[in-house]
């Protein structure tokens, strides 16, 4: 019976890896369509490199300095019990390659195709296990300290904070040290529109998220008999709250409409496992109204060219979603309990300053060594054939 848990959790959570994998598909076609004809090439490429080097990275350092676990060891240990050990950290390496596909979004169409490659290796090797080990396994005794203080650890069971608002925060200091892409804002006030080259594109990138989204809530309960059916139903509920919500505020816009389930997604990650369903449904209408209202003032108003939003989708809905477990997960409205809105404050707050101080540091480093945008006439070409001389649909085949 031992033998059989232990192969039902392998290929529970090896499912649930090839589920979260299947995401960065969706990161990709996302991005893919909502960016200009000639970036659509350099989108694909750099969500497959990002998800190679972050495979890399995580192996060697990321997963060790995360939970203190070495794979420099012979392959017979690496195969007990399954090799759950080596699925388990599959699964963890979707979270953590998520990051860099995060950040593509925001930077997308103007940044230096090398020095993304650098930043993804520092931040899944360092920046973003630092703070998983501190949240997901107890590091440096901060999880103690915040139970002996409030009553309750912080709890994000799906990583709102941990994987979606420290990419959308890492972000933010990345999309503002790059700058606006030429011509983007106008001398005389006017911003110039760079609309999505394909909405049917988009709308396949929005759909392979969701779907891959259950596999990133549901399994992240790691073992079979912990799987819950509670966290699927608020997964969905906080989802179509975030479509209906994004609908209604942004006029029937298809990008926001594509993009309003993944922010309520985005929010419910933290408090899957205890909110009641209702409560999750006000959460992602909540975080669909946030993306929505956030993205027009930072794209139109405060003139921070953020290309797929990636700042109010993953960090403000991220930041929310850490917030709202701490209110949701209450009993007094309908929770399981074990959860409070001052622990969930803290270690949301923490999450934040650490990815902001993160990106400050890795991109402002790159940007004053080596440099991270496109020249105008790159850009102005494209990425598409600046850095991978091909377009996504050539005008013309080589003649033999």
């Amino acid at each position: 019976m031992e033998a059989l848990k232990q192969g039902a959790d392998a290929l529970f959570i090896l499912l649930g890896g090839v589920m979260v994998l299947a995401m960065h598909a969706g990161f990709a076609f996302l991005e893919l369509g909502t960016v200009r004809k000639k970036n659509q090439v350099n989108a694909l490429v750099k969500i497959l490199v990002d998800f190679s080097v972050s495979t890399v990275m995580y192996f060697v350092i990321g997963y060790s300095v995360a939970y203190g676990t070495t794979f420099f060891v012979g392959a017979e240990q690496l195969a007990a019990k399954n090799g759950y050990e080596l699925v388990k950290f599959f699964f963890l390496l979707t979270f953590a390659a998520a990051i860099p596909a995060i950040i593509s979004g925001g930077i997308a169409e103007r940044a230096k195709f090398w020095p993304q490659l650098i930043a993804t290796a520092v931040i899944v090797g360092f920046v973003y296990p630092f703070f998983e080990g501190i949240a997901w396994n107890q590091h440096f005794g901060v999880q103690a300290w915040i139970k002996a203080f409030t009553g309750d650890e912080f709890h994000d069971f799906a990583g709102s904070v941990v994987v979606h608002a420290v990419g959308g925060w890492i972000a933010l200091p990345a999309v503002v040290l790059l700058g606006a892409r030429y011509n983007r804002y106008r001398k005389d006030g006017q911003v110039s529109a760079h609309p999505p080259s394909s909405i049917p594109f988009l709308a396949l990138g929005a759909w392979i998220l969701i779907v891959g989204w259950f596999g990133f809530n549901v399994m992240s309960a790691q073992t079979l008999d912990k799987i819950s059916g509670l966290v699927a139903v608020n997964s969905l509920m906080a989802m179509v709250g975030g479509t209906i919500t994004a609908l209604l505020i942004g006029k029937n816009d298809p990008g926001f409409v594509h993009n309003g389930p993944l922010a309520g997604l985005v929010a419910v990650c933290a408090g899957s496992d205890l909110m009641h369903p209702l409560g999750a449904l006000v959460v992602g209408c909540v975080a669909g109204a946030l993306f929505v209202v956030m993205f027009t003032l930072t794209q139109n108003k405060w003139k921070i060219d953020d290309v797929l939003g990636v700042w109010p989708l993953h960090g403000l809905c991220g930041t929310w979603g850490g917030i709202a477990a701490g209110i949701f997960g209450s009993q007094s409205l309908g929770g399981l309990g074990g959860v409070n809105l001052t622990a969930q404050l803290m270690g949301t707050a923490m999450g934040v300053a650490w990815a902001l101080l993160g990106g400050l540091v890795v991109y402002g480093t790159l940007k004053w060594t080596m440099g991270i945008k496109m020249s105008p006439e790159e850009e102005y070409e494209g990425a598409d054939l600046t850095v991978h001389k091909i377009s996504a649909t050539p005008d013309r085949e080589v003649s033999w």
